[in-house]
């Protein structure tokens, strides 16, 4: 119990850092994109009035400079209102290096409207082979726009710049979680540390009590019967045998309130034997449904045994029997005369389920969440469906811990028709 607590503890730790890297992560990362293509417009910008004010020797007959790596800068000469010769564009274009690209300059209506606008005018637009960052810059001469220098890069320059942070920051933020996670479980084994010690006295006092508790009940018991077989014919026999009855039954009910409590306390504590070894479970539900069936008619009531033949699973027959038990008599204590309770047993997902469904009451909603919490007992005009153990609230809070030390679980919800309907879960044995 206290390792599955130390694993969430764990969990919760390393789920927290995570979230907290993940978000840092983000904004880091959209705040150096956002840097980067600032300094990517800055060296358009220079580029651009570099080739206005100093204009290079490279270009074509349109003042075209291409770009052959994603992160060479493109750079074409616009007419200040867009008027580009479609021949003599033609022309140069069919002159271009193959291995170069003008990345889809010139961009016409861009152009024009920094010409118009008269301002500087960044835009990231799709290109032939993908986003590219565009800036266009107006060349003034007295005053007048006469043309327009646009420089362009690919927006793969910008990625692969952010990329390799990303590259980078991912196993510092995986390194981060791993330390996390052992730091957690040594923060985790001390703080579980006083918890586990108080728990631990519980348990030992729990323990001790019931031992010391069992020796009085027994000789109790003893006494009474020796005292119920002398009362012989006595006037008061009759109304003194009731007494002992009554006396002989509470005396099995703390009994069985101390077996359910030493029970509990080596589960609780690990010390419980509970082997993994294959068994059938389609035998285990025949003969514990068979222990029920004389209760089951002399009550006039139908129990029913399903299954689809051998149910190979893994774990502890004499303890899954012991499950069993307690939901078909929790089921045939609810269950009203001419009711039926079925066992039936299924494969689903690669694990073996075995349900026992009955036709009582059912259990209520606001009851329903709290079902398998040792001592909890619904309201007597709700059906207290909590009472399998003998009444005492802890029979399903065993069955389920049952279940769960042989790797399997027990689950509880309302019948779709009528009732209640238990699910035991077991690994099966491939």
């Amino acid at each position: 119990m206290f390792k599955r607590i130390r694993r969430r503890l764990t969990m919760g730790y390393v789920g927290i850092l995570a979230l907290i890297l993940i978000l840092f992560g983000v904004i880091v990362v959209a705040s150096f994109y956002r840097q980067v293509t600032i300094q990517q417009d800055n060296l358009l910008l220079q580029k651009a009035e570099a080739e206005a004010s100093n204009p290079t020797g490279d270009r074509g007959r349109y003042g075209r400079i291409k770009a052959t790596t994603d992160f060479d800068i493109a750079v074409v000469e616009v007419p200040p209102y867009g008027f580009v010769d479609e021949d003599l564009l033609l022309e140069d274009l069919l002159s271009e290096d193959p291995t170069s690209s003008s990345l889809g300059l010139p961009y016409i209506e861009m152009a024009q409207q920094a010409g118009l606008e008269r301002r500087n005018l960044p835009e990231t637009v799709q290109g032939p082979e993908g986003g590219v960052r565009v800036m266009n810059v107006p060349v003034y001469k007295s005053g007048e726009v006469i043309s327009i220098m646009q420089a362009a890069q690919s927006s793969r320059a910008v990625w692969q710049t952010v990329n390799s942070l990303i590259f980078a920051l991912v196993p510092v933020g995986l390194g981060a979680l791993t330390l996390a996670a052992i730091g957690g479980l040594f923060m985790s084994r001390r703080a579980m540390r006083p918890v586990r010690d108080s728990f631990e006295r519980q348990r030992t006092f729990i323990a001790d009590a019931s031992h010391e508790l069992k020796t009085p009940l027994t000789l109790i018991r003893a006494d009474a019967e020796v005292l119920s077989r002398s009362l012989g014919d006595s006037r008061r026999a009759p109304d003194n045998r009731e007494l002992v009855e009554d006396l002989l039954g509470e005396t099995d009910r703390m009994n069985v309130v101390l077996s359910d409590l030493l029970l509990l306390a080596r589960l609780d504590a690990d010390k419980l034997s509970i082997s993994r070894e294959p068994f059938n479970l389609a035998s285990v539900l025949a003969e514990t449904s068979e222990r029920f069936t004389a209760r089951a008619v002399a009550e006039g009531k139908r129990l029913e045994v399903r299954h689809s033949g051998k149910l190979p699973v893994r774990g502890d027959a004499a303890r899954t029997g012991q499950i069993l038990a307690a939901l078909l008599d929790s089921a045939l204590r609810f269950t009203p005369p001419g009711g039926i309770v079925i066992v039936e047993g299924r494969t689903r997902d690669k694990r073996i389920e075995a349900t026992v469904t009955d036709t009582g009451p059912g259990i209520p909603a606001e009851h329903l969440p709290h079902i398998f919490e040792r001592f909890y007992r619904a309201d007597e005009q709700s059906a207290a469906r909590t009472r399998s153990g003998g009444g005492t609230g802890l029979g399903l809070a065993i069955a389920r811990d049952l279940a769960r030390a042989q790797g399997g679980g027990l689950a509880a919800e309302n019948a779709p028709d009528h009732g209640a309907s238990f699910t035991l879960t077991l690994p099966i044995d491939t």
